[in-house]
């Protein structure tokens, strides 16, 4: 799995497309999409139309609450196989810790064995839950999918997936530009020693700590910035300074929030426009 992929998260089902294809031609490999982001068919005619062989690209997406259990899961994946255009999915995650989400696990375990998909996990689990999981599961999830960016480095929740072998993988790494991180003062000083952006030395961070990160962004000259990081190296005392930037909590979503949990339960007859 590339260590700096493209996340299509909240890009419309048009512009995903030409989006995808922009992102590949700069160099992405990695592309991350979801069942509830409804634009895993751009992705797909992407694939088709960008001339990369198949193995060479990398494929994430995700099973939604709306198809949870062991019977929708299954037919939900073979959907996004389709929307896909493809026959294998290198990288399958349950989206949200809520539902069936043990049903949809078996599903995924069962594409597993049937060559539908390479590698399984899951995305936004927590704690108990993760370990509850992954200690009833008999293929243990290869990446967890978490938000994760220089003011919520998630110390506690990688002690504890390390236990496991299990990845870490980085949703929101530049913080939806939350917390002015685009004129953080710290970031800023330390991409001036090396001629780079605050959303550079963020992503860096990241990477050098082992975490894959899949930054989002429509506009093609930022897809070439977000994937320059190959060239600069934070040293020991800048890795300290970006470390001390953490406070310790998430910034975008608590999934410990009960109208959290009921805004993703109503999530996909609100915003599915198949639906409407």
């Amino acid at each position: 799995m590339p260590q700096v992929g493209y996340g299509v998260y909240q890009i419309s089902p048009e512009e995903c497309k030409r989006c995808v294809m922009e992102a590949i031609r700069a160099g992405y490999r990695l592309i991350d999409t979801a069942q509830a982001y409804y634009n895993e068919e751009g992705v797909g005619e992407a694939i088709v139309g960008c001339g990369i062989p198949r193995e060479e690209l990398f494929i994430t997406t995700k099973v939604w609450i709306s198809n949870a259990g062991d019977e929708p899961a299954a037919r939900s994946i073979d959907e996004s196989l389709r929307k896909l255009h493809t026959d294998y999915i290198d990288l399958l995650l349950v989206h949200q810790p809520f539902g069936d989400y043990y049903g949809t696990y078996r599903a995924m375990e069962r594409a597993c064995r049937d060559g539908k998909v390479r590698a399984i996990g899951l995305s936004n689990f927590y704690d108990a839950r993760f370990v509850d999981i992954v200690e009833n599961m008999e293929v243990k999830p290869a990446v967890v999918q978490l938000e994760t960016h220089v003011y919520s480095q998630q110390l506690k929740m990688r002690g504890l997936i390390k236990e496991y072998g299990t990845r870490l993988m980085a949703w929101s790494p530049l913080a939806q530009g939350m917390n002015g991180l685009f004129a953080d003062e710290t970031l800023k000083s330390i991409g001036l020693r090396h001629g780079k952006t605050n959303a550079q030395v963020a992503l860096k961070f990241l990477v050098q700590e082992g975490i894959v990160v899949i930054p989002k962004t429509t506009h093609p000259e930022r897809m070439a910035s977000n994937l320059a990081l190959d060239d600069f190296l934070l040293t020991t005392e800048e890795m300290e300074a970006v470390r001390r930037l953490d406070t310790g909590r998430p910034l975008a979503a608590d999934f410990n929030d009960p109208a959290l949990a009921r805004l993703l339960l109503e999530y996909d007859r609100r915003n599915n426009p198949a639906s409407k």
